[in-house]
């Protein structure tokens, strides 16, 4: 499935970010999936509940700080985000997340397709929850720098 303009899946990161953050993740009551994905000035990722978590979204932002085309992230395990030193650092992020919904004012270093280490400052990560209690995997967000 394609995530890049499905309404219902921007519905699960904007209303779990919500919900667990207490504020929107974007702030324009206008803005869709086609903004989020296309348009919007930060980076959104989210993988899924696998015991080794794929990517099922990254938005165009994303893929720029990554350096990856959809259909290179997407699938691709969401640890190799970070070089093997930094992994055990977000493992426990992500267990910090599973444990109490998110992490705000997240930091760490992040590593692009073509090698580039480059820093993640004021990110928040949280659980992709819907109304329901279920858990689809977990998002992140952070500013890209200009």
């Amino acid at each position: 499935m394609n995530l890049q303009n499905d309404s219902a899946f921007f519905a699960l990161l904007a209303d779990s970010h919500r919900r667990l953050v207490g504020r929107p993740l974007v702030s324009d009551a206008t803005a869709d999936a086609a903004w989020l994905y296309a348009v919007a000035p930060f980076a959104v990722l989210a993988h899924d509940t696998s015991a080794d978590p794929l990517f099922v979204y990254a938005n165009r932002a994303a893929q720029a700080a990554f350096g990856y085309d959809w259909q290179d992230i997407i699938g691709m395990p969401s640890r190799l985000s970070a070089e093997a030193p930094e992994r055990a650092e977000r493992q426990r992020l992500l267990d910090a997340v599973a444990r109490d919904g998110f992490v705000a004012d997240y930091r760490g270093v992040r590593i692009a397709q073509s090698g580039r280490r480059f820093p993640i400052t004021d990110g928040v990560v949280w659980q992709l929850v819907d109304a329901a209690g279920r858990i689809h995997g977990q998002a992140a967000t952070f500013p890209i720098a200009v």
